[in-house]
């Protein structure tokens, strides 16, 4: 069977916003990350993959670690815009999906995940967190997540067996693009972007997620601490908040930073259901504030299992272990 490519994106900036300033959030160097993905190339070479793609990230994170490989494997750099933004990772994702990876490697938070997925829908990812505010990134070591890329690529299992579809928000806009989250849309108050890091409960007007999560960190917090809802159920949950609420929650919003927030309502919102307001308002997807919107004007949102697939890292290396893969 022929060997699968494996795609490689790590993000610079993830791990170093304003969390680390104003609540407690750790700080994630890009030495460290290129450590990692060095353990995640030696996992998945041993495992049989030897074919990466990766994005030509402003720091060379990926291309610095696949330089120390020499001959043991085959890379090919995928260009990246260059403007040290997000639209590296979004059109980075474009351009992967012409190279066709079989699963791609994502090193940052929930934002970059995001961003790739804007890029690529319906990629198959195996996102591995960069700081301790992420809920969609797996935290997992590095070369067992590597480990289970190369037991991929190179046909030691298939897609359908190891590859999980995960819920995503989409969000329509009244005469602007679209766009999506993972794992949560948070409309405020503000009237302006500001600080893109979701600091403020006061300032929460409506939280709509895909999974709520009461061991995690974040708007997911929120709702898991009043009616968790995982990422198996086909459903999301849908919060209204104000100044009084029938719920109060004491919830971590950040690392360390707790807020108490008054929720009205939490409803559980089937596949398909639309939540439906209008401005104006920020909205802010997957922790950072992303869109203002104007009076008047339309915001539709809605739950779905059409988004990406993600490794399913356990899965992956018990199957490869009970076929000998390794032997």
């Amino acid at each position: 069977m022929t060997v699968q490519t494996i795609g490689i994106v790590a993000n610079p900036a993830s791990g170093k916003d304003v969390r680390r300033l104003v609540a407690r959030a750790s700080v994630f160097d890009n030495r460290e990350k290129c450590a990692i993905i060095r353990r995640a190339l030696s996992g998945a070479i041993n495992a049989g993959g030897y074919k990466f793609a990766f994005l030509d990230d402003s720091h060379n994170i990926a291309g610095g670690a696949l330089l120390e490989l020499g001959e043991d494997c085959e890379a090919e750099r995928v260009p990246s815009l260059g403007t040290s933004s997000v639209l590296d990772t979004i059109q980075g994702a474009r351009n992967l999906k012409e190279i066709n990876p079989i699963a791609t490697l994502i090193l940052g938070g929930d934002g970059t995940s995001r961003a790739f997925v804007k890029g690529w829908r319906d990629s198959v990812l195996l996102p591995l967190s960069t700081g301790t505010n992420n809920v969609f990134p797996r935290m997992s070591e590095a070369t067992v997540a590597g480990a289970a890329l190369g037991v991929l690529a190179a046909g030691g299992v298939s897609l359908e067996e190891v590859a999980v579809p995960v819920k995503i928000i989409d969000v329509e806009i009244e005469g602007e693009s679209p766009d999506l989250a993972l794992i949560d849309a948070v409309v405020t108050r503000d009237k302006f972007i500001g600080s893109r890091a979701l600091l403020d409960g006061d300032m929460i007007n409506r939280i709509l997620l895909t999974r709520a999560e009461p061991t995690a960190v974040g708007m997911t917090a929120v709702g898991g601490l009043i009616r968790p809802t995982p990422e198996d159920e086909d459903a999301g949950l849908h919060l209204t908040l104000g100044r009084t609420g029938k719920h109060q929650v004491h919830a971590p919003i950040a690392p360390g930073l707790y807020e108490t927030l008054n929720v009205h309502k939490a409803e559980v919102t089937p596949f398909g259901k639309v939540v439906e307001f209008k401005g104006p308002c920020v909205l802010a997807f997957d922790g950072e504030r992303e869109r203002e919107i104007q009076v008047g004007q339309t915001v539709r949102m809605r739950v779905s299992r059409t988004g990406p697939s993600v490794l399913d890292v356990d899965k992956t290396m018990h199957l490869a272990a009970s076929r000998k893969v390794f032997n």
